[in-house]
């Protein structure tokens, strides 16, 4: 018996993913909270004939819903507008973050917390913050979810190369992505050389990336200001906690390990990988091994397939992750 929380379950990335999550053969229970409608959303997903209960909770219920969770996904908050800055983001749901990891902590203290709520790279330290803060902080159950850059990735490479010659779904283990969850963070690693040589022969190579580290742009001007990559993320979430519940289960997963935004110093190779990126930063986004549903290895097998390219826009990403992750930190500390 599996119960999964969806913290913000009415909104743009709430409703699709808690839609997937209720399809889903390893949930038992699933309990939609936000701040109103989600008794809504779950009485309209209650009648899909699927196995799981789904319940739905208002702002007054949070306890009852995280209530004997064993993972819990938070997608609330607000999502990027045009002209809107990371930090203007960063303001808003920094708060909305800590508040709610807080409230897991109180109700469902051995739940797997999944952290989708933007920007990744400063609201997980938030959330981890919070907990240390608490007395609370397991780092193997914080993962901040940057699958979607993965899926992106993806999608993309099989763009550049010709997608009648390499399908997208030829892709999937054809490349990874470090680092962070946002612009010159994201690192795509492509896990074969020839197909390296072949973007970097047709001189796409600088364009793929780009597209990869700021795709989201590209859906924020499609809807005109009218939401950001909301199907996109839900799936790429559900794809993340698709892999912590196989894991619960005991079943193996169906594609390569997925990167998580975690906490390095508490995991096992976290201290491997900042060695061998020459970096004292704390958190970072690697392919990870679970057990049980937690974080306890983190992958460092992706530094042996880096080129020359990947090597230069991974420093690029060191230089700017620090800043974005001591920006969460001082932020919990401002709250003392």
């Amino acid at each position: 018996m599996t119960k999964v929380t969806v913290l913000g379950a009415a909104g743009g990335i709430g409703q699709p993913l808690s839609l997937l999550l209720k399809m889903s053969p390893y949930v038992s229970t699933l309990a939609l909270y936000d701040l109103r409608l989600a008794p809504g959303v779950a009485r309209d997903l209650s009648h899909i004939n699927t196995n799981a209960t789904c319940v739905g909770f208002d702002k007054d219920a949070i306890g009852e819903a995280l209530d004997g969770a064993h993972i819990v996904v938070i997608p609330a908050g607000v999502p990027r507008k045009p002209g809107m800055t990371r930090d203007d983001l960063f303001k808003i749901n920094a708060g909305i973050v800590a508040n709610l990891v807080r409230a897991a902590a109180q109700h469902a203290p051995r739940a797997r917390i999944l952290v989708i709520s933007n920007p990744v790279n400063s609201t997980v330290p938030v959330a981890c913050e919070t907990l240390k803060k608490m007395g609370a902080f397991q780092p193997g159950k914080v993962m901040g979810v940057t699958t979607l850059d993965v899926v992106r990735a993806q999608t993309f490479l099989s763009d550049s190369l010709g997608a009648d010659s390499y399908s997208r779904e030829s892709m999937k283990r054809a490349v990874t992505v470090v680092g962070g969850h946002s612009g010159a963070t994201i690192v795509p690693v492509l896990l074969d050389p020839k197909l390296r040589s072949k973007l970097v022969g047709r001189r796409r190579y600088d364009s793929y990336v780009h597209r990869v580290q700021f795709g989201g742009d590209e859906v924020v001007e499609a809807k005109q200001g009218a939401g950001s990559a909301t199907l996109s993320m839900a799936l790429a979430g559900y794809h993340f906690a698709d892999q912590i519940l196989r894991s619960i289960h005991l079943e193996k997963p169906d594609v390569a390990p997925l990167p998580a935004f975690v906490y390095l110093p508490g995991i096992e190779g976290g201290a491997e990988l900042q060695k061998k990126l020459n970096t004292k930063t704390e958190y970072f986004a690697a392919p990870v091994e679970l057990r049980r549903g937690d974080v306890v290895r983190i992958d460092t097998k992706w530094l042996d397939s880096l080129g020359d390219l990947e090597r230069k826009t991974l420093q690029v990403c060191l230089g700017e992750l620090d800043g974005n992750i001591q920006k969460g930190r001082r932020f919990v500390q401002s709250k003392l």
